[in-house]
């Protein structure tokens, strides 16, 4: 699934994505530093993982693993 940021704190290291269907999906810390990014800026684009209960894994840019 992807997304565009729509808010990042760096302090917190958290966010909120506004997925394409238009639902807003929040992401924690650990989702962020597994991606291996250093900053987020908004309007970019993301690819959201996902665990099986729903809770975000992982936010990671479109093409790059």
């Amino acid at each position: 699934m992807q997304g565009t940021v729509a808010t990042f704190d760096a302090q917190t290291r958290t966010g909120t994505l506004l997925l394409d269907d238009g639902a807003e999906l929040s992401f924690p810390a650990a989702a962020f530093e597994a991606s291996g990014l250093r900053l987020l800026r908004l309007g970019q684009r993301l690819t959201v993982s996902t665990s099986p209960d729903g809770a975000v894994t992982r936010v990671e840019l479109p093409g790059i693993k």
